[in-house]
């Protein structure tokens, strides 16, 4: 597993995810725009001078694509296998829950239908009650 491409990517993308969404990675971007329109008036606003920044973020937002997607779907992942380990460990849960997020969209709706009609029931029974733990 030491040199496996796929481990080195997971990696290297849960990194970047976590570097570029700081605080400082903002203020570098802006930075960088700073300068950027700094030196306008050194290159007379020139297509080459444009050119410069358009070519610079399209790259960047390129491959921050697949960077944060294979983040994205590493933690959708995680979460739905802590929810559905919920759910088998819950006595009054049903077990069909599991793994929804392979049903059809149709199929979604028909279960989210019967929660919101159970969340009103709910909200009925507790007089409009919103309970909170705080």
């Amino acid at each position: 597993m030491k040199n496996n491409p796929a481990e080195f990517f997971r990696k290297f993308s849960n990194r970047v995810s976590k570097a570029t969404g700081s605080f400082w990675a903002f203020i570098l971007a802006a930075l960088v725009i700073i300068v950027w329109l700094i030196t306008g008036p050194f290159f007379s606003f020139s297509d080459t001078w444009q050119l410069v920044i358009n070519t610079g973020t399209t790259i960047v937002t390129f491959l921050m694509v697949f960077l944060i997607q294979n983040s994205q779907n590493r933690e959708s992942k995680s979460l739905h296998i802590k929810i559905d380990e919920l759910i088998r460990a819950t006595k009054n849960a049903r077990n069909a829950l599991i793994k929804t997020e392979d049903w059809s969209d149709n199929e979604i709706d028909i279960i989210e239908k019967e929660f919101i009609k159970f969340s009103k029931n709910e909200t009925k029974k507790d007089n409009h009650k919103i309970h909170t733990i705080l």
